[in-house]
């Protein structure tokens, strides 16, 4: 999967359940937009819920971005819109608010190599830039779901350094010093800042 990160995302064209509709969607609808591309093991089960509606719960922070936010695992789109159609207090999701990729053939988690024991995808997330190149790749084994606030933090950072040209510290946020990056910036914001 590092091989992945500063190279073109793999394209993907598949049905996703979008809206309560079940289309065909591709990495060419995201043109010139900031994507995050998370997968998960499987509709039905236990952390992915919790994940697809914490993402949901945040998209509109992601779109305040300028960033768009699609879901992918190996079920039918049909098995998502049956999932979605179930009460969250029933183990469903009820209304979500971007597109799931119905990833049948597991070309799209194997494209992305999150792909095991040819059955599952784990928990990859990819951030996307406008121009389709990786910044960013995680994997979290199936038992540990991921920070949505974490990821909103990735997205803020790589869209300063890519504005800016400056480099982001180890847990920086918005209105945080960067550093230029060379050595005369590093000590300049560690002057600064240690």
């Amino acid at each position: 999967m590092a091989r992945l990160v500063g190279n073109p995302a793999p394209h993907f064209k598949a049905q996703a359940l979008v809206n309560g509709e079940i289309k065909d969607v591709s990495l060419d609808d995201y043109k010139g937009k900031w994507k995050v591309l998370f997968f998960y093991p499987l509709d039905f089960t236990f952390v992915c819920p919790t994940e697809i509606i914490a993402y949901s719960e945040a998209v509109d922070k992601f779109k305040a971005m300028g960033c768009e936010v699609i879901a992918c695992s190996v079920d039918s789109a049909f098995s998502h819109l049956a999932w979605t159609k179930q009460a969250r207090n029933d183990g469903g999701l009820g209304e979500v608010k971007f597109p799931i990729l119905a990833d049948l053939d597991k070309k799209i988690a194997r494209d992305y190599e999150v792909l095991v024991n040819d059955s599952v995808a784990l928990r990859g997330s990819f951030i996307i830039d406008d121009k389709n190149i990786i910044q960013q790749a995680t994997v979290n084994n199936l038992s540990v779901g991921r920070n949505v606030e974490e990821t909103l933090r990735l997205v803020e950072a790589y869209q300063f350094t890519a504005k800016s040209g400056d480099v982001c510290p180890a847990n920086w946020k918005k209105g945080a010093d960067t550093m230029k990056p060379d050595t005369a910036g590093s000590k300049a914001w560690f002057k600064k800042n240690a």
